[in-house]
């Protein structure tokens, strides 16, 4: 299984959508809190190239945004 690696803050519209997603499709995360972290902050903008989240690594792959079917392609893949 791909290592699972999200970012996320607490005001974020669409973790939680992601969050039930993987949770429907029993895949485990890790999920970080770039509001309460300054280095996991700078780490998520060094990966994706933006301040915004969410951002889910899903083994190499960076995913910014809510989308579905790259998620799913990446679980996948």
């Amino acid at each position: 299984m791909k290592k699972i690696t999200m970012y996320t803050t607490p005001t974020c519209v669409f973790c939680p959508a992601i969050k039930q997603f993987l949770s429907k499709n029993d895949i485990t995360y890790t999920e970080i809190d770039v509001s309460k972290d300054e280095a996991a902050l700078e780490e998520m903008k060094n990966i994706s190239g933006q301040m915004s989240v969410p951002v889910t690594v899903i083994g190499d792959e960076v995913i910014t945004g809510y989308d579905k079917k790259k998620l799913q392609k990446a679980l996948d893949a």
